[in-house]
């Protein structure tokens, strides 16, 4: 009795490589999409804790701004450095800095930081989002872009990421 081995045939083989080509074509812009996504409400959750750390150290002080291109009038920039410093230990334990992408969060006062004789009322903290670009005249509101900034001032998000997310 002859036992007789049979492999796969090139049409098979190319069968199942397009079958993989196409599963991975839907895949991975969906991948690519809920990393972005995710990344957004991550730094959305880092900029409320921030911004509640913030305003509990306002709550204390009566003012945002120390004993040192902005969003919405209040254009006194604020270093995460100097903000990280009143805010760390006693109102946040470690303050996230950088935003989903590993970019710098923005932060702005309406009187300079270091006024110790003004008191500062209001606040931003931002995220240049997807594509690193601050852009001072973002529309408010809701958007559909992840290259569009993230926008907290003053306990509400001013531009934000809703709905359906295009990747351009």
């Amino acid at each position: 009795m002859v036992r007789r081995e049979r492999g796969f045939s090139l049409p098979e083989l190319l069968m199942v490589v397009a079958i993989i080509a196409i599963l991975a074509a839907i895949a991975i812009p969906n991948l690519l999409q809920a990393l972005n996504k995710a990344r957004q409400k991550r730094s959305m959750a880092d900029i409320r804790s921030i911004a509640t750390a913030w305003e509990a150290r306002a709550t204390d002080l009566g003012k945002y701004n120390a004993a040192g291109a902005g969003y919405l009038g209040i254009s006194e920039p604020v270093t995460m450095d100097n903000l990280a410093l009143s805010l760390q230990p006693t109102y946040i334990k470690a303050m996230p800095t950088h935003d989903g992408w590993t970019r710098d969060f923005y932060a702005y006062v309406d009187l300079p930081w270091g006024d110790a004789t003004e008191t500062s009322q209001r606040y931003v903290i931002a995220s240049s989002g997807r594509d690193g670009v601050v852009n001072a005249g973002q529309a408010m509101g809701p958007f559909s872009s992840f290259d569009c900034d993230i926008i907290y001032a003053n306990g509400t998000f001013m531009a934000y990421p809703q709905g359906m997310q295009v990747g351009n």
